[in-house]
């Protein structure tokens, strides 16, 4: 039998848990190891059992959802559904990682949709490729790309834009997706719309308005730096240097 997906609830009205909790309880899936009322619980139960997926409520006591995740730094849960009655934090969930964005009240078939993306994160249908390629179909032909060629990466809606030297090739994968199964020893998010390799970064650079952009080893290439994504990047590239 398949491990379960081992899950955590975190909401500080007991009625949007125990809603939650129903949903999954039939599940086989599914296995619910804690159910939290406050950041400050999440906190410690998510570093502590380390859950596979997270359903996370944002305006809590003490921390919120937002908060949470700050805290744990890159040790996040592989799957984070928000769940929350504000539409105002979508796109923010998005930008710290959430896999999907749950606007009370929901209905089960859009519950069952964002759990069922969340079973393909957690508990992957197949092993990371282990090829240190990518293959991309375009104008009839098939390209078979090196991961050590590619300087970044950028979003492009559905998209994901290659960026290799002057060249770029359109691959139909999510940014989410291929940073689950990009070599994190290799590549490195620092935007929600942008994964950098590594050893392409020359060096980090203040913009004008306070904010630091990316200088790759091109010279003219220049990408923007999230501050959600600022530590992660600059302790990797303390990191490549000691090396």
């Amino acid at each position: 039998m398949p491990a379960k997906i081992r899950t955590i609830l975190v909401d500080d009205e007991p009625l949007a848990r125990a809603s939650v909790s129903i949903l999954l309880r039939n599940d086989p899936q599914i296995e619910i190891i804690a159910e939290c009322s406050s950041g400050a619980q999440a906190l410690t139960a998510i570093r502590s059992l380390k859950p596979d997926l997270l359903f996370l409520d944002v305006e809590m006591p003490e921390l919120d959802g937002f908060d949470v995740l700050e805290m744990l730094g890159t040790h996040l849960p592989p799957a984070i559904i928000f769940v929350t009655a504000y539409d105002k934090y979508a796109l923010r969930a998005f930008e710290t990682g959430a896999l999907d964005y749950l606007l009370k009240p929901f209905d089960n078939g859009r519950f069952h949709r964002a759990l069922d993306r969340a079973k393909h994160r957690a508990v992957p249908p197949y092993d990371p490729p282990t090829s240190p390629s990518l293959t991309v179909k375009s104008a009839g032909q098939i390209h078979f790309l090196k991961l050590s060629e590619i300087d970044w990466i950028e979003a492009a809606d559905y998209y994901s834009c290659l960026h290799i030297g002057p060249k770029t090739h359109l691959l139909r994968r999510s940014m989410a997706e291929l940073e689950a199964e990009l070599d994190p020893n290799l590549f490195c998010r620092i935007h929600r719309s942008a994964i950098v390799q590594i050893d392409r970064v020359k060096s980090l650079q203040i913009n004008k308005i306070g904010e630091y952009d990316v200088l790759l080893n091109d010279n003219t290439t220049t990408l923007r730096l999230s501050r959600r994504h600022k530590k992660n990047l600059q302790s990797r590239l303390e990191s490549r240097n000691l090396n």
